[in-house]
């Protein structure tokens, strides 16, 4: 089992995942290693919430070039959580 922190990475500030607030969903940015079952539970204990779904998605790296030089951006690991009706996670709430 991994530490909440280490499950979490950051929340994901868009206009799409702001517009997901109305659904009452939030996204995260998570470790690729960590499952729903992960994400759920350090949801839960960091922000004091009832989590009712969990979608997740890898989100592959983009092709860039610089010159001649081609690398990639490094892949993520996307988080939407559905929260209960009536649960909110503040830190959202001000953007």
């Amino acid at each position: 089992m991994r530490n909440p922190q280490d499950v979490l990475i950051k929340p994901i500030i868009s206009e799409r995942s702001m517009d997901l607030l109305e659904q009452n969903k939030y996204s995260f940015y998570v470790n690729p290693a960590a499952n729903k079952i992960e994400i759920k539970n350090a949801v839960e204990e960091l922000f004091n919430v009832k989590v009712t779904d969990v979608n997740t998605m890898n989100v592959k790296g983009k092709l860039k070039r610089v010159g001649k030089y081609v690398g990639r951006t490094a892949r993520r690991k996307k988080a939407i959580v559905t929260l209960k009706q009536g649960d909110k996670i503040e830190i959202f709430e001000n953007m």
